[in-house]
């Protein structure tokens, strides 16, 4: 089966493409489902598709919110804009932008959103005679119906379903509540996600007193999805029929994306194992579930946060024999962009492309305060100041190196091994 990764800026593209994807699908700064995402400019859309296609990824462009009126006159030089840019696919939800699309972007193959609510095989044959090369199923599809569904549909008509991330407590993400406590519509891609917030009773005598739901002492997320992890289950995927398995996040981080592209790259490849799936662990997720793959699916009703058990640390940016810096204690040193504070004598994981995850002790730290480019370079404007032997890296995005021998990749991750909770209201 194909693997589709979320990219929702060039970091997150990048870290998709060297960690395993087979596909990427993005947003421009429009029509896209998830607002708070980098997303990319209009003019950045072909440097996008040109630096996944260099790694022969796939680029999918979603056009999946609820298409307004007034919203109608943009599409044909939005579309054209697409194509111009060589993307592979357009993700729609709604009838009308999908035919417009095969006007105004016919070397585009049309994917249909799972915004379209596709779950029965007559909805796919619907959308399969108006051009569509795949549907994406109904978050609300168990796996029988799905095997069901592929036997009644055209065996050119693809199938593809989520498998990994957040999961809404609507019907296909078609929901109201954000844009009437808000006003932010979730179905223009600016969900405030209040599905997730702590409710409590209040009667109407008694103004100011709380009474919580089900007697929690923090009130009760009532609606609070859990997360959907089907590593454990790719293959039951593939026998229904599935020819695209999905991770959402376009509002993650690029060592989000790293991680979960690396355990179901290696799944895919090599089949489930404890230490794979123990990776999904490590980035921030709520309680996992199924879905409704198995059945119905489960609420998290207690707790709205996230746990993991590794925090990223710094970016892997380049590696340098011994002696280029003073003090130098091994045969190479590791330089990386620094996110979260580690220190001297730390022991550290890296998380590289090809699934590779090795141990390494901090020994040697040095902060390069005149380093700053993404390949660790010295800047070009003026001399560099000398490098400085520190007990801490905690100057986030600044350059430090340590020993490593045989230092891993640059675009790989370095992670501290910590389990961390923290609650979002």
């Amino acid at each position: 089966m194909e693997l589709l990764a979320p990219a929702g800026g060039m970091e997150q593209l990048i870290a998709a493409c060297r960690f395993g994807a087979d596909a990427v699908y993005l947003a421009t700064d429009r029509f896209g489902m998830r607002a708070r995402a980098a997303n990319f400019a209009p003019e950045e859309l072909s440097d996008a598709v040109r630096a996944a296609h260099a790694f022969g990824v796939k680029v999918y462009l979603t056009c999946n919110t609820m298409i307004a009126q007034s919203e109608v006159a943009e599409l044909p030089a939005f579309f054209e804009r697409v194509q111009d840019a060589g993307v592979d696919a357009l993700i729609i939800g709604d009838m009308g932008a999908f035919a417009m699309a095969r006007t105004y972007a016919p070397a585009c193959q049309l994917h249909v959103s799972t915004q379209a609510s596709v779950s029965n095989s007559e909805a796919a044959k619907a959308w399969h005679a108006l051009g569509a090369t795949r549907i994406v199923c109904a978050r609300e599809m168990t796996l029988a119906d799905i095997a069901q569904m592929r036997q009644a549909i055209p065996d050119d008509l693809e199938i593809e379903a989520f498998v990994h991330g957040a999961q809404c407590m609507a019907v296909s993400g078609r929901c109201l509540i954000s844009s009437y406590l808000t006003g932010r519509s979730g179905n223009k891609g600016a969900c405030t996600q209040p599905c997730r917030w702590s409710y409590a009773l209040e009667e109407e005598k008694r103004p100011g007193i709380h009474f919580p739901i089900e007697e929690h002492p923090d009130g009760t997320f009532i609606m609070n999805a859990k997360d959907l992890n089907m590593i454990a289950h790719l293959r039951d995927l593939a026998e229904a029929g599935v020819d695209s398995v999905k991770i959402e996040g376009r509002n993650k981080k690029a060592f989000y994306v790293a991680t979960v592209v690396t355990a179901y790259r290696r799944a895919l490849d090599e089949g489930p194992s404890a230490e794979v799936e123990r990776e999904l662990t490590g980035i921030s997720h709520r309680p996992y579930s199924e879905g409704f793959y198995f059945g119905d699916p489960e609420q998290a009703p207690a707790f709205d946060g996230y746990e993991q058990e590794t925090m990223h640390v710094a970016d892997v940016v380049s590696a340098e024999e011994a002696g280029v810096d003073a003090g130098a204690a091994g045969p190479d040193r590791l330089f990386a962009r620094c996110r979260n504070r580690f220190a001297e004598g730390d022991a550290l994981e890296v998380l590289s492309p090809g699934g590779r995850v090795r141990s390494v002790v901090v020994r040697g730290l040095v902060w390069h305060p005149g380093r700053a480019g993404e390949d660790g370079a010295a800047s070009a404007a003026a001399p560099a100041p000398e490098p400085v032997a520190v007990a801490v890296a905690n100057r986030s995005c600044c350059i430090y190196s340590f020993v490593c021998p045989d230092p891993p990749a640059p675009g790989s991750f370095v992670r501290v091994r910590t389990y961390r909770r923290s609650a979002r209201h």
